[in-house]
């Protein structure tokens, strides 16, 4: 295509993951990719590996996603931080709430990928997947070209401190956790990090697992790559944790004694086992001889036999909707949490602020109504309000939910029916204490743990404790055992 001056980014943006707004004239002598998509699209959701790859063998490339809310369900557009974090999205992104920038390029559909070369002029555009293969090779030759021309700007883009600092903490974004209760470990999915923290009751760090470094490398525990995990089922029997790695699009499988990390499922390929094709599982349960996946991204629960690791949809149709009745007909919106009491599954059904049962062959919706209602109402199942949980536990008879946008911890009690609130004032922080008193911030996910809730308090960067029997909300303070001799 011909090189035409790219129109400037227009004032009035809302921007993220960058202290400033920013214009043609900041990212003068800089490689630009804008990146118009959307964080419930699932094309969209499968490109981030093709993005990172892009950014690791161009690290002279700035990166700015351009978001368009008016095309997202209520599910991103009330809480538009929320789903750039869990997109895994670290390159400033701007709001386009009135499509002027969609219509100032031009952009028709997404994704849609527009190139900028360093003297401000378009240079290419892409559309779908694929993406890394078509724009790498020009932006080496844009490189090379103006770099041989001293026109090519290598100075890192300044985004601010405030992100970089949170990174700093043990953990960041920590979303979901499980338990070993033989080996008294908890498995902590440090998201943000890209790795598993394994912990004692404590907050002993035992040992972590992962490089650290996003990406998608199989081997031994400190050599391999993770890309956003999330959920964790661990078989106490067979000494193996499975991990949800939902930026990967896969499940991987931890194992002691051999401390190596395994892809068990998910290549993009329409095929059996390492071949089926997952879309964002954001959640994992054992339940006889099946792992249950939590399918955000396809809208579905689909299980993986043990044995062979043949991977399948179970229930759901894909189509984004609350509807119940028999597995292929059923519907459900983003799903990201998923326990069992032995014989059901409970599924915390994030888009439509609500918990369904599956049983027997058929999926009930106990808690939720619809994808635009949501609230906070403690009552009767049939008549109360989550907003968009994101996990759910079973203990003893009943089903916990880690209420996501109000901020608190529910207790659901399949027997009665009654829904009620047992930690968490509803006001978002971190504060300790009794717990009506006490703030969580978004917490993802949750976990039994010797008679504690062990709670991934994803917003606040750390692990909460609610002592159901003393009422009281604190924090788990992680730390490292010094070698011998240090200090």
């Amino acid at each position: 295509m011909k090189p035409t001056a790219a129109p400037d980014l227009p004032p009035g943006l809302l921007w993220f993951n960058i202290d400033r707004p920013l214009s043609l004239a900041d990212l003068a002598g800089r490689i630009v990719l804008l990146s118009f998509r959307t964080f419930a699209c699932a094309n969209c959701m499968r490109l981030a590996a093709e993005i990172r790859h892009l950014q690791e063998e161009h690290p002279d490339l700035v990166i700015i996603g351009v978001h368009s809310p008016g095309f997202e369900s209520a599910t991103v557009t009330g809480n538009i931080p929320e789903a750039i974090r869990r997109a895994g999205v670290g390159h400033p992104v701007a709001v386009d709430h009135g499509h002027r920038l969609w219509q100032a390029f031009g952009v028709r559909d997404w994704p849609t990928f527009v190139l900028i070369d360093p003297e401000g002029k378009i240079v290419g555009t892409a559309s779908g997947e694929g993406l890394y293969g078509r724009l790498s090779p020009k932006i080496g030759r844009i490189t090379e070209e103006f770099g041989e021309r001293g026109l090519l700007e290598t100075e890192p883009l300044q985004t601010g401190g405030a992100v970089e600092a949170a990174r700093e903490a043990a953990l960041y974004y920590p979303n979901k956790i499980a338990a070993d209760h033989a080996g008294m470990r908890l498995f902590i999915s440090d998201t943000g990090h890209h790795r598993i923290v394994v912990a004692g009751e404590d907050g002993r760090i035992l040992e972590t697992i992962g490089s650290g470094a996003p990406g998608n490398a199989d081997g031994p525990f400190h050599e391999a790559a993770f890309y956003l995990p999330e959920g964790l089922a661990f078989d106490e029997a067979a000494g193996i944790l499975y991990v949800a790695d939902a930026g990967n699009h896969t499940v991987r499988r931890i194992s002691w004694p051999d401390r190596v990390v395994a892809t068990v499922a998910g290549t993009g390929l329409r095929a059996p086992g390492t071949g089926a094709a997952l879309n964002t599982p954001r959640d994992l349960v054992l339940l006889g001889s099946y792992l249950y996946i939590a399918m955000a991204g396809a809208n579905q629960v689909w299980r993986m036999d043990l044995a062979t690791h043949e991977a399948e949809p179970y229930a759901g149709s894909g189509r984004e909707a609350l509807v119940d009745g028999p597995l292929g007909e059923a519907a459900f919106a983003w799903p990201s949490g998923i326990t069992t009491d032995g014989e059901a599954l409970y599924v915390a059904d994030t888009g439509a602020s609500a918990v369904r049962r599956i049983k027997r062959g058929m999926v009930e919706t106990w808690i939720g109504h619809s994808l635009v209602d949501f609230g906070d109402l403690d009552t009767i199942a049939g008549m109360a309000r989550l907003h968009h949980p994101a996990g759910v536990a079973y203990h003893q008879g009943l089903v916990y939910i880690a209420d996501t946008g109000n901020h608190k911890i529910k207790e659901f009690n399949p027997g009665t029916g009654w829904v009620l609130t047992r930690a968490g004032s509803g006001d978002r922080g971190d504060r300790d204490g009794l717990s009506g008193d006490a703030t969580f911030n978004e917490p993802g996910g949750l976990v039994n743990f010797g008679g504690l809730w062990y709670i991934a308090d994803t917003g606040s960067h750390t692990v909460r404790v609610y002592d159901p029997v003393r009422h009281v909300v604190s924090t788990l303070a992680l730390w490292k055992q010094s070698a011998p001799g240090a200090g």
